[in-house]
């Protein structure tokens, strides 16, 4: 959970050893197009992602790789719906109207147009959790605002509406989401779950 009164924690514990963790929110875009990635097995997967998030040359077991990997994802990155604050931008059952891959260029040109922000120039710089909070931030008249409102937009009722019903259902197979970035994350805890079967993790 984003805080004012706390550090970011920047190391995490592992066999009582501290390792220095990178979650730059680029690393952690790669992650989520990592574990959409099919070519690779979900084994392969925990491997990558272990070597994405952790400053290490030293060897571990995969158990250890897999809980650090479930941990991180769980800890920091997606977190516990209670934790969740992109309200604005969920339907009510949960559904997020957004794709962090698909509407990267939406993204990018928002936050230059809200903040005067490259996004690019940021990599390797800005943390996952600040990342987070600025999407979450931007105004309604920025291009991913606006995107995510005519997904989520009710087409209208009644005589007379045919137009605009014809105007938004347009809108909105132009901006069809692919995949929901909430569909990405149950595809995430659904393999997560599958190896914690394996392994004796849970």
């Amino acid at each position: 959970m984003f805080s004012f009164y706390e550090e970011l924690i920047d190391e995490i514990e592992i066999n009582g050893k501290t390792y220095s963790l990178n979650l730059f929110f680029d690393t952690v875009l790669l992650f989520f197009d990592l574990m959409n990635d099919d070519s690779f097995f979900d084994y392969e997967k925990v491997e990558i992602a272990f070597q994405m998030f952790i400053n290490s040359d030293e060897e571990f077991d995969f158990e250890t790789k897999y809980k650090v990997v479930e941990e991180i994802t769980k800890r920091f990155i997606i977190g516990s719906e209670n934790d969740d604050a992109d309200h604005s931008q969920s339907g009510s059952g949960g559904k997020k109207y957004y794709c962090l891959k698909q509407d990267a260029e939406f993204i990018y040109a928002s936050f230059m147009q809200e903040y005067g922000i490259d996004l690019i120039e940021q990599q390797g710089k800005l943390r996952w959790e600040k990342f987070k909070a600025l999407l979450i931030g931007l105004r309604d008249n920025t291009k991913f605002k606006e995107v995510v409102g005519i997904r989520a937009m009710e087409l209208p009722k009644g005589k007379g509406t045919e137009k605009e019903r014809r105007r938004i259902m347009k809108l909105k197979r132009i901006y069809a989401l692919k995949q929901d970035q909430k569909d990405q994350e149950d595809k995430m805890q659904a393999m997560f779950d599958m190896l914690a079967g394996k392994t004796g993790g849970k």
